[in-house]
């Protein structure tokens, strides 16, 4: 197992030594921490079919969807929350970490047990505990997968707006986590806009609920801190969320390019005349070529650029968004403006998009895949520049990404069995997120900062912000049992990247 040569902040030292595991004829086991035995039978409640702590068993917990490893010591599955706050209570005895998962689609280590200790995977909480059409909410348990939510709330005209790639596998705990985004939050926001309440374990045990149905509390916006916190300040074992009514008329067209810039310019003029629409997503001739290869979408093989725009709403506001749209682009030189004959052809283009990840499998064992932010002005420049950067490290780095809000993903792909592939391919991408936040930009758009970016918070935030923000951490989570050694930096040097020692053996789907 590979595990990080860093050492944690003195603030979030886990004090954790050798822990062994024994097992008891009754399917118990007993946990040592610090050379002294302790009694720990969380299977006295769960069950022994609800904890793994043998090797071949945890040893498939300690990936996720990114490039990063950390396996847990044990791996519980609660299905209530009063069963998390027990688990919780008996681990806090015993100063071991808590590292909360979901589907484990995460691509920033998020979900990952970076010190060890005691993995609660939500997976078998995973019902929806209410639905109400009227008021356009529903209450949900952390382990419901997010399109799972969308097909419940289809029959009342609804659904869950917020839409990862990864949707038809990654959970409403996960995307409440990482604050996860998706192609259709340039107009609709992200996960925080759609989450009005949550109920929470703290770190004690205790059982808490903030917000409100109506989303409307007073006092402090604690729901707003929570969501995107990366599971470093609570367990959330309930979300209540809002549900959007599906729109009046939809049209997804595609414009197609000759020029990578002319795609990136059509994006920032579209979005300079005030015209939103719900989705705008850009492949480059490289990446759409191989997903045309393996989908049949609908893409032009031969084109450099195309951008898959998705306008929604009342009928004649959408037939005019449509036409500007068009407008826009032959302006910028588009070949040619698609617009989807039926709701077939648009699934089929929307699978296109989804599914790039899986196809670009078919050309390297793994890829690594970023998540930048710059503004929307600097799109053709540093398109320019992701692929200076490939061609001085000799990567294919491929750009499929949700261009409307500035949100980048190149994807690095490398072999991770070797070494220098490897370690070329962590400098690469460090190389292209220094240069987003250069150009005014952040170090993610919604995959989280987890293990993978801890190391370059510096680059946006002072020690005085790194404070402040450690204080809030330490009203929720004093101890820092809580989800070790995540978001804050581990090393001492201000913007020092840790350079990965050796390379993972796994090669991992990316989902964006």
């Amino acid at each position: 197992m590979r595990r990080s040569g860093l050492q944690p902040s003195a603030r979030c030292l886990v004090k954790k030594e050798a822990i062994a595991f024994e097992a008891h004829e009754e399917c118990s086991f007993g946990i040592r921490l610090k050379g002294e035995r302790y009694g720990f039978w969380p299977s006295d409640f769960l069950g022994s079919s609800s904890v793994l702590f043998q090797a071949e068993d945890v040893v498939l917990y300690e990936y996720d969807g990114s490039v990063e490893k950390g396996r847990p010591d044990i791996v519980v599955f609660p299905t209530t929350t009063q069963e998390v706050s027990q688990i919780v209570k008996l681990t806090g005895k015993h100063n071991a970490p808590i590292v909360g998962r979901g589907a484990g689609t995460g691509l920033s280590g998020g979900a990952l047990a970076r010190t060890g200790g005691v993995m609660i995977v939500f997976a078998r909480m995973n019902r929806i505990l209410s639905l109400d059409p009227q008021n356009q909410r529903a209450v949900v348990q952390p382990g419901v997968v997010n399109f799972d939510l969308s097909l419940a709330a289809a029959p009342h005209g609804l659904y869950f707006a917020p839409d990862p790639s990864s949707q038809k596998s990654c959970t409403i705990g996960g995307n409440v986590a990482e604050n996860a985004g998706g192609p259709h939050t340039l107009a609709y926001g992200v996960t925080t806009n759609h989450v009005t309440a949550l109920e929470l374990v703290l770190p004690d045990g205790e059982v808490v609920r903030v917000g409100s149905a109506q989303g409307d509390a007073p006092g402090y916006d604690l729901t707003g801190i929570l969501v995107g916190s990366e599971g470093t300040l609570a367990l959330v074992t309930e979300i209540t969320v809002k549900l959007s009514r599906k729109p009046e008329a939809v049209e997804t067209l595609l414009a197609i390019f000759d020029s990578v810039d002319d795609a990136a310019e059509t994006v920032v003029d579209v979005t300079a005349r005030a015209i939103i629409p719900a989705a705008c997503e850009m492949l480059d001739g490289w990446t759409l070529r191989v997903v045309e290869d393996f989908v049949h979408a609908g893409f032009p093989r031969d084109s450099a650029a195309v951008l898959l725009l998705e306008v929604e709403g009342l009928a004649e506001a959408v037939a005019a968004q449509a036409r500007a749209i068009r407008e826009v682009s032959n302006a910028h030189h588009a070949r040619e403006v698609r617009l989807a004959r039926d709701n077939a052809e648009r699934e089929l283009l929307w699978k296109g998009r989804k599914n790039a990840f899986g196809a670009l499998g078919r050309l390297a064992p793994s890829n690594y895949v970023l998540d930048g932010v710059i503004p929307r002005t600097k799109l053709p420049q540093t398109l320019r520049r992701i692929r200076q950067i490939g061609a001085r490290y000799g990567f294919d780095i491929c750009n499929i990404f949700h261009a409307g809000d500035g949100n980048l993903h190149p994807i690095v792909l490398y072999d991770p069995r070797d070494r220098g592939q490897f370690e070329h391919a962590m400098q690469a991408s460090a190389e292209i997120i220094r240069y987003c936040v250069e150009v005014g930009g952040a170090l993610t758009g919604e995959h989280g900062i987890g293990m993978e970016k801890s190391e370059l918070m510096p680059l946006l935030f002072s020690d005085a912000d790194f404070d402040l923000m450690r204080r809030v951490h330490d009203a929720f989570n004093p101890a820092c049992l809580l989800n070790p050694g995540k978001i804050f930096p581990l090393s001492k040097g201000c913007g020092e990247i840790r350079t990965r020692s050796s390379a993972p053996s796994h090669s991992r789907p990316s989902a964006t």
